[in-house]
């Protein structure tokens, strides 16, 4: 009877051995509703995600059902390349992508338009939204067309430095806005390219709130008020600034990110949920974890260091946040709406309401493998 109404997800937790539980009220919630991590690689593997875009056949539908375990129906696995040309760089990493999604219709699917986030998840494939985390591979405002004609669909206008459009996080004085960068606000406004300010410092991120005449995103970031001194993370004027502006943020399960105390635990994490939900309101408040789709460093089998938060598995942090929310007081539509309908009505009104192209390949193909969507759970009680 203590366990009335809860499931087990997995076989056990990679972190600690031991059974992960959650609510059954949470399952049906993420199996339920079209989950959007806004922060979430495929997979952190570098070599297996170079291999699977040079050779698209290697991505295998055990990969598919790796990331389908997850509960995450739509990914961005934005980057920020470092290569030493920039927009060399950001050209190979969307042809990469442009080759893996194009030959793996079964498994993934590239998402260009607010239609297509809604209909790719209930048609089987993950969805893939292209983004890089910096964008100083835009070297006019010209190039902004150029690159969403590819497939780009949101940019980070910094990365934690300086760059010609403004200043990062970790810069000592950050200037804001540049005039370049007031014009390619504008190129991206004008195509319907989402504008993420998750590292962008605290005066560049104002201007370019001030500046679009669309909602922006924080796509993956913490609130500074709970760990102050962190330049990753926002200040409460910042999220309050979005939010009027019609905005979303993502919450990271990064551990600096969520507490300055040595051992962060899921309620940490889950006080950051409610702290935007308190200064902006739910309808603003997301999912950008900031990691990939299991969180396992493949050479321990143990959580990856920056990502350990007592009482979280990486693997089912969608199921125990959903859980953890559930518990606090929030209702399942308040949880639906974090889960991914917030991202999925800003993305839509930056995007413009476009319809979807008429490509045969985005129609469920007979031959393709079923979703599962009952993922490993058994039942408790």
């Amino acid at each position: 009877m203590i366990n009335l109404g809860r499931c087990r997800l997995f076989a056990q937790s990679v972190a600690t051995g031991h059974p992960i539980e959650v609510s059954t009220r949470a399952v049906d919630l993420v199996l339920g509703s079209p989950v959007v991590d806004m922060l979430s690689l495929l997979t952190l593997n570098w070599a297996e995600l170079w291999r699977w875009q040079d050779a698209p056949a290697s991505f295998h539908q055990s990969d598919y059902r790796r990331l389908e375990a997850s509960g995450i129906d739509v990914y961005h696995p934005a980057v920020k390349t470092g290569a030493v040309d920039p927009y060399r760089g950001a050209v190979q990493w969307i042809e990469g992508w442009n080759r893996l999604l194009g030959t793996q219709p079964c498994f993934l699917s590239r998402i260009d338009t607010d239609d297509e986030l809604v209909r790719v998840p209930k048609l089987g494939p993950i969805g893939v939204i292209v983004g890089f985390q910096d964008s100083d591979h835009f070297r006019t405002v010209d190039d902004v067309e150029a690159f969403y004609r590819h497939g780009q669909r949101i940019s980070q206008l910094t990365y934690n430095d300086r760059n010609r459009i403004g200043d990062g996080c970790k810069v000592t004085h950050d200037r804001g806005l540049s005039r370049f960068g007031g014009e390619i606000v504008a190129a991206m406004d004008r195509v319907g390219m989402g504008i993420d300010l998750s590292h962008c410092g605290e005066r560049t991120t104002l201007d370019a709130i001030e500046a679009s005449t669309r909602p922006v995103l924080v796509t993956h970031s913490n609130c500074r008020a709970l760990v102050p001194g962190q330049p990753r993370c926002k200040s409460d004027r910042v999220i309050q600034r979005l939010a009027r502006r019609g905005g979303v943020m993502g919450i990271t399960v990064v551990r600096a990110f969520v507490s300055n105390r040595r051992a962060p635990t899921l309620d940490d994490l889950l006080d950051h949920f409610d702290h935007v939900a308190h200064i902006a309101g739910v309808e603003h408040l997301g999912l950008g974890s900031d990691l990939d789709a299991d969180g396992v460093d493949p050479t321990t089998g143990r959580p990856r260091a920056p990502y350990v938060i007592r009482g979280l598995d990486p693997r089912a942090r969608v199921y125990q946040i959903a859980d953890g929310l559930l518990a606090r007081g929030y209702k399942p539509a308040d949880v639906q709406l974090v889960l991914g309908g917030n991202f999925l009505r800003v993305l839509g009104e930056i995007w413009g309401h476009s319809p979807a192209p008429a490509d045969p390949q985005r129609r469920r193909d007979p031959f393709c493998p079923a979703p599962a969507r009952r993922l490993p759970v058994s039942v408790v009680g």
